[in-house]
């Protein structure tokens, strides 16, 4: 449960659809599957214990088939489905025995989910070539892309601040993809708002946003910053 948790806390944090609960109970899941055929079916001679294990990995591919997302020509939650696919593999080697191994293996999830991000960025902007044609920079300009919105507010005051936000990004070039309220200090509270653009560059109508959500005298800040393009 434990390194399902940490592994579904990165998830979380990039505002994922699977998080912390999610790919905790796919571990104890997977976990308590392998140590029903190890132990339970074990001390049954006709038994095959390694049959439980097969069928938790193909099986963890329905669950993971739920987070993959259609979006026009974009397809949303490979990673996602990927990392909970990985914490099922983490919760079998637990309930195996192989707690080193299944250590060993959350670290190098969450370094593939965290460390390899700035690489898939680098690789992004190399394929962009600087030497395209007008045409094909206008078509690059064209392309929607990912904007979060964050306003921080009183605990008292999240709810108001909430529809503001919703309100705020509730445009015709925006599609609101994600909202998320989290805890912050001193009774403060973030709402975190993640908006798809229809084209790269329309971050107008944020920038009017956060002026007139900022004006708020119970909005302590309020930002927006482009979010990361990898599911």
């Amino acid at each position: 449960m434990v390194l399902g948790a940490a592994i579904g806390l990165e998830r979380q944090w990039q505002l994922r659809t699977a998080g912390i609960r999610t790919n905790a109970l796919v571990s104890v899941g997977a976990c308590l599957f392998v140590f029903m055929g190890a132990v339970g079916l074990g001390e049954n001679p006709g038994a095959d214990p390694t049959r439980v294990a097969a069928q938790v990995v193909s099986g963890i591919g329905f669950l993971g088939a739920g987070v993959i997302l259609r979006d026009g020509f974009n397809i949303r939650g490979l990673t996602t489905a990927a990392t909970l696919w990985c914490a099922a593999a983490i919760g079998s080697l637990a309930g195996a025995g192989m707690e080193i191994m299944a250590l060993i293996g959350c670290v190098a999830i969450i370094a593939t989910n965290t460390l390899l991000r700035p690489l898939g960025r680098f690789v992004n902007g190399r394929q962009r070539n600087p030497g395209a044609s007008p045409q094909q920079a206008g078509d690059e300009d064209d392309e929607p892309t990912d904007y979060m919105l964050e306003v921080v507010t009183t605990d008292k005051s999240e709810p108001r601040v909430r529809a503001m936000v919703l309100q705020a990004v509730d445009r015709p070039e925006y599609t609101l993809r994600s909202l998320n309220i989290r805890p912050g200090k001193s009774s403060q509270t973030k709402v975190l708002a993640g908006v798809s653009a229809q084209h790269a560059g329309d971050s107008e109508g944020l920038e009017i946003a956060v002026q007139r959500i900022g004006m708020d005298p119970k909005v302590t800040s309020s930002r927006w910053w482009p979010a990361e393009t990898d599911d």
